[in-house]
């Protein structure tokens, strides 16, 4: 798609005044995929020479915004943490091509803020925390699950910037499951869940994305049984919550969201004969 509004292309190494119709640009998947007709100027963050994934000296998993999925994906795959597989299955709940694979960015699918996203799934699940930088040079700390608040809709500020997310070592070490549906065998999630199950205080998580606006997550300190389940998720979840576009009916939504919560329960809890 070209987009015939811009007028420049700007490093983002150099500073400069953050003007109306600025936008930030990583791999750019999702700005050349369609008109962009409020946007005047591009500032590329390709050159800013960040990492793209490591792990801390505390055994944290720092992700760079401008990490790809291609390079995520490598990095889990030789990782011997408990929950690495969940990486791979967000990864590949994209349904994308290897282009796509190469060039589109962990940051910029958080940036989008789509309730079938992946990268926020993978990373609202795993108690990623996410470090915004203003214009000023401030920094600020959100964790994933507050990040997005509605289809769309960040708590990104004009100008701010989604440099990194980090998922704490101990969220690393937790077992998980995973449940996503779509319509269409190729298509976009219409409810994507992700359990985790802390391996010290026995914690069930469960995190609700792509059937919903914004991710919804639901802790329970002790093992539910699935009338708990089921009353979490009618309570946790409001009626308009519920996403609704072409992709799914909020009904068909919540159906499939309740089915797999309770799919998600019986895996995690296996072990203690629940």
């Amino acid at each position: 798609m070209d987009l015939n509004t811009v007028v420049e292309m700007r490093d983002a190494r150099s500073r400069d005044i953050w003007r109306p119709g600025d936008a930030w640009l990583g791999g750019g998947t999702y700005l050349f995929s369609e008109p962009q007709p409020h946007i005047r100027r591009l500032v590329d963050l390709s050159r800013m020479g960040w990492e793209p994934i490591r792990l801390t000296s505390a055994g944290d998993l720092e992700i760079a915004a401008t990490c790809t999925i291609a390079e995520l994906s490598r990095f889990a795959q030789g990782a011997d943490w408990a929950a690495a597989p969940l990486v791979e299955q967000c990864c590949r709940a994209f349904l994308a091509s290897w282009k796509i694979w190469n060039m589109a960015t962990v940051g910029g699918n958080l940036c989008n803020g789509l309730p079938a996203g992946p990268m926020i799934s993978l990373t609202a699940a795993l108690d990623g925390v996410c470090e915004l930088q203003s214009q000023s040079g401030s920094k600020r700390e959100v964790p994933v699950a507050d990040f997005v608040v509605g289809a769309g809709v960040k708590v990104l500020e004009p100008g701010e910037l989604l440099r990194s997310i980090t998922v704490p070592a101990r969220a690393l070490a937790r077992r998980t499951a995973f449940r996503q549906a779509s319509l269409y065998g190729l298509g976009r999630s219409g409810a994507l869940l992700v359990g985790t199950r802390d391996p010290i205080d026995g914690e069930l998580a469960l995190t609700v994305t792509a059937s919903t606006i914004r991710p919804i997550q639901l802790r329970f300190a002790l093992p539910p049984n699935a009338a708990a389940v089921h009353e979490a998720l009618d309570y946790g979840i409001r009626p308009d919550e519920y996403y609704d576009d072409i992709h799914g009916l909020p009904e068909w939504r919540r159906h499939m969201t309740f089915r797999f919560a309770e799919e998600i329960r019986r895996e995690l809890l296996q072990e203690d004969g629940r």
